[in-house]
């Protein structure tokens, strides 16, 4: 569980900033619609505002969006690329599809979650590759060392005489 601090910073994120804007583009990319908010322009020449709206590419974690829905979004983490806003909710409907009927956006709290367990699996995922290693390297260790001490073996038999076969039979004997 994160501390109050950030458990405070991430709502203050996500409620300083809300765009509104209409789907543009739904259903050609997976989880992705495309969303253009309006905005305005000053140009200084003329004096004068003039339109100038942005498209965003917006995660929509459950394809619920259709082209034409009215939405509010948030910006969020970054998805993939290009995708750094996330949906908060729909405002009116643009298609005939009601709003009911289609599956459920996620509140803050809940992507929130999904997001923390991901990122604890994850970590879990990274212990448990890093024990491997070093149990790997040790065992490698330990291979190298019973080398040694075979070749050490082999070499004191074959010097005292008792053993001409060398390594094999200290294998052969270390096996039994």
């Amino acid at each position: 569980m994160a501390p109050p601090a950030a458990q405070g910073a991430k709502a203050a994120y996500g409620a300083f900033r809300e765009l509104h804007g209409v789907v543009i583009s739904a259903g050609l990319m997976d989880k992705t619609v495309r969303v253009r908010v309006g905005g305005q322009k000053w140009n200084s020449f003329v004096k004068k505002f003039f339109d100038d709206p942005k498209t965003h590419a917006v995660h929509d974690p459950n394809n619920s969006l259709r082209t034409g829905d009215v939405v509010a979004i948030t910006p969020g983490w970054r998805v993939s690329k290009s995708k750094r806003h996330v949906v908060k909710h729909i405002i009116a409907p643009g298609s005939g599809v009601p709003i009911e009927s289609r599956e459920p956006i996620p509140s803050e709290a809940e992507r929130h979650a999904e997001r923390d367990a991901l990122r604890l699996a994850k970590d879990q995922r990274r212990v448990v590759k890093k024990l491997a290693d070093k149990a790997e390297a040790k065992m490698g260790v330990v291979e190298t060392m019973i080398r040694r001490t075979r070749k050490e073996i082999a070499l004191r038999g074959r010097l005292m005489g008792s053993e001409p076969e060398g390594e094999q039979a200290v294998g052969a004997k270390a096996e039994q």
